[in-house]
């Protein structure tokens, strides 16, 4: 960028670091040397048995791909009332929970504004905070990644903070945050956003999105990018407190859920028991990959209620270990994070998936 076109470009942005994603298959198959169907992809959480077969002839067929998509994705929002309970004007579907992330920020945050986050976690949320030129204030996990509680209710009250991000099961450790303290933290002066994108992976499956309809102050966000298997189509869901809804339909995008984002995701609510395969199929790799990596001397696996386990690496370098990895087909992801540069984070595959990641560890002894 010269000099001349940066100064168009507002300061806070001009310094703030880039989100870095996780590319996709044709970019990286380019880039390993490797066809696609070598390679195990185990870097993004993504669910490997993809959606129900219905969603792909769905797509094949869609009626009106050239019209715009409703605006309210009423379809979709009513499809999720049923599944859910929820009722239909508290939902709001987005192009993934992404988009409603972004939105919740736009709608709370003014410049100088200040924001909870408990890294290590998901990355968008100080990303978004950063584009709003918002504050950051982190309260880092405990060692065994649960909330430092009271550290966080001080913080909310010496920093006037206007929300507070939570994940459960938190990405990227997979520890799953217990009701009673998301219930004790909805006592702060602040909005609570809770983001469940792992919860279908949980114990119970417990979530507290009706919880958003009692209390003014939380959001819960879903998505279906996991456990239905539609990381591509880009589609989620919100659950908020009756008085946000009329000021968040304001400024959302009038046509951001896709025409086939939203028929993938009402025809896979249409088979919850081909869902539910998968995702026991999922759980039950869970389980394997765990023993499994408690074979390999190099590295700790740490208890997990998502579709991935975080491992400690012992005695070698964490980094190196991903390029090593790579190198053999084999993607998993590093962060260059505090709390988090002495591990990989191993997404659930298929079981040929763990029996080749395995067999390649044990061969790096």
């Amino acid at each position: 960028m010269t000099a001349a076109t940066s100064a168009f470009v507002r300061s806070f942005i001009a310094d703030m670091e880039a989100y870095t994603p996780i590319e996709p298959f044709e970019v990286l198959s380019q880039r390993l040397g490797l066809p696609p169907e070598e390679i195990v992809k185990l870097d993004a959480n993504e669910n490997p048995y993809g959606p129900v077969p219905q969603v792909r002839e769905a797509l094949g067929s869609l009626p009106w791909p050239h019209i715009y998509p409703d605006p309210e994705s009423r379809q979709l929002r009513e499809a999720l009332s049923g599944w859910t309970g929820v009722p239909v004007k508290n939902i709001v579907a987005g192009a993934g929970a992404d988009e409603l992330i972004d939105l919740i920020m736009r709608l709370v945050l003014d410049p100088g504004d200040t924001i909870l986050n408990c890294p290590p976690t998901f990355g968008m949320y100080a990303f978004g905070a950063s584009i709003q030129a918002a504050r950051v204030v982190n309260v880092p996990r405990r060692l065994d990644f649960s909330l430092d509680l009271e550290t966080i209710e001080q913080a909310a009250q010496k920093e006037q903070a206007k929300l507070l991000f939570l994940t459960s099961p938190n990405n990227p450790d997979g520890s799953q945050i217990p009701p009673e303290q998301v219930l004790r933290l909805l006592e702060l002066p602040l909005l609570l956003v809770l983001d469940e994108a792992y919860v279908d992976f949980a114990k119970g499956r417990q979530s507290l999105q009706h919880a958003a309809l009692e209390h003014h102050n939380l959001i819960v966000l879903r998505t279906f990018s996991k456990w239905a298997g539609l990381a591509g189509m880009r589609v989620g869901y919100g659950v908020f407190p009756d008085t946000l809804l009329p000021h968040l339909w304001k400024i959302k995008q009038p046509y951001n859920v896709s025409v086939a984002a939203s028929t993938a995701a009402v025809v896979s609510l249409q088979y919850p028991d081909a869902l539910e395969v998968n995702r026991q199929k999922l759980l039950d790799e869970r389980d394997r990959l765990n023993k499994a990596l408690q074979t390999v001397p190099f590295l700790q696996p740490y208890p997990s209620q998502a579709n991935f386990i975080l491992c400690k690496v012992l005695d070698r370098d964490a980094r190196q270990l991903k390029f090593d990895l790579a190198a053999r087909g084999i993607l998993v992801r590093y962060f260059e994070k505090p709390g988090l540069k002495d591990k990989i984070r191993i997404s659930v595959g298929k079981p040929e998936h763990t029996d080749r990641l395995i067999s390649n560890l044990l061969e790096m002894e």
